[in-house]
């Protein structure tokens, strides 16, 4: 029988969305940063270009800069002189004459067109031409990439790689970002060992702290790692006043479904407000989002499937808001399923797949094996999530499935 996703408690996934964005502020705090550590942050202002780029016209090629009218009278010119980037020909062309020219120097004044020297011979100083030119080719003109007062990028672009040469090529040694998101993160669980001690039979390795803080790393927040806390809820309790104090984001792994040591979602309705705790997702159901004194607060499930799933498709969303990031909308592809992909209707499901393009150009996908919410190696053979509706069931060879590739905070 279908699970009915009606039921108290268990949400649809576009329904928390909108929850988590009507909580979450966006941070006001602004900082003035060096550019060289500016990468991966969040501009709070539009950046305006105070120059042109290039700044003056200047050559496409190595060639000759000729006036293109001379071509119609003769095709041998005379060369008077070099032009260099950072070193250019200051005398002025006149009629016959042309400048031996190198790929960003200056156009001399009087030129107008640039021949690239695959056209020309020379014999000493007669440059002779063999085709036909069009003037103003191979010139980049004064302002041709950026105008000067032009919007460069825009208030709440993440800063990329890219983007630091785009602002060093004006000139700008700092830009005005939002103050980095602190966010506090642990897991909670008697059975949890961190790693780097022995293996014990009655222990797992903490998976999903180091993970969660690996893909906040990637989000540029500043990170608080509080550890391990035990199933114990008076320390449970002391860490979430601590990290309240310290983070505007509090993220925890474990301890919110309904086990008898499963403290956190007490410990919430007392000292905060839980907003939803049950979705309607897969992997990923006892997903807990709420508010704190001063922080806002996700619990995320204890398998690390789960964690990781719903860090991706749930917290990063507001994460990425409170810092202040107007990120475009996810790309949704369609695909051919090239596989069978198991469900049942009830939850949208998040499964584990591979995407391609086959020798018929088609862009198919595939299921990469069990999706069981606790086998994390499904991630390094997938490289997105094959998303299946909520109401509907297993997808069969041949329809059509909405993809979503992995993006860097994930791969």
């Amino acid at each position: 029988m279908a699970v009915n996703c009606d039921a108290p408690g268990l949400m649809p996934v576009e329904n928390a969305i909108a929850i988590i964005i009507d909580t979450v502020n966006t941070l006001t705090d602004i900082e003035h940063c060096d550019l060289h550590k500016a990468l991966n942050r969040v501009l709070a202002e539009d950046v305006v270009s105070p120059i042109n780029v290039p700044a003056y016209n200047n050559s496409a090629m190595d060639g000759y800069a000729i006036n293109a009218s001379d071509l119609e009278q003769t095709t041998t010119l005379v060369q008077v002189g070099k032009s260099f980037a950072g070193n250019k020909f200051t005398g002025k062309l006149e009629s016959g004459q042309c400048v031996r020219i190198m790929t960003g120097a200056e156009i001399p004044t009087g030129a107008n067109t640039v021949v690239m020297q695959e056209n020309t011979t020379s014999e000493g100083e007669h440059i002779h031409f063999h085709h036909p030119v069009k003037q103003g080719e191979a010139i980049r003109l004064a302002g041709s990439d950026i105008k000067k007062g032009g919007l460069v990028l825009a208030k709440g672009k993440r800063i990329s790689p890219i983007d630091i040469g785009l602002l060093a090529s004006l000139g700008l040694h700092k830009v005005v970002v939002f103050r980095q998101i602190k966010v506090a993160v642990f897991s909670t669980g008697d059975e949890l060992l961190p790693i780097g001690e022995a293996a014990r039979d009655d222990r797992i390795f903490d998976t999903n702290r180091p993970m969660i803080l690996a893909m906040l790393s990637r989000l540029g927040a500043e990170l608080i790692d509080m550890g391990i806390i035990p199933d114990q809820k008076e320390l449970i309790r002391a860490s979430f006043e601590k990290a309240n104090e310290l983070a505007d984001c509090v993220i925890t792994s474990g301890g919110v479904s309904v086990g008898e040591a499963d403290y956190t979602r007490e410990i919430l309705e007392e000292y905060g407000q839980i907003d939803f705790w049950k979705l309607a997702i897969k992997p990923g159901k006892p997903l807990a989002f709420g508010r704190l004194p001063n922080s806002i607060f996700f619990g995320l499930p204890g398998n690390p499937v789960s964690s990781a799933v719903t860090f991706d498709q749930i917290a990063k969303l507001a994460l990425k808001y409170m810092a202040g990031e107007r990120a475009s909308p996810a790309q949704v592809l369609k695909a051919k399923a090239c596989s069978v992909f198991k469900k049942r209707p009830g939850r949208a499901d998040y499964q584990r797949a591979h995407f391609y393009t086959n020798s018929n150009n088609e862009l198919c996908v595939e299921s990469t094996g069990t999706q069981s919410s606790g086998v994390l190696s499904c991630f390094s053979t997938s490289n997105c999530y094959a998303i299946i509706e909520q109401e509907r069931g297993s997808v069969q060879v041949g329809e059509t499935v909405s993809v979503l590739p992995f993006d860097h905070c994930i791969a």
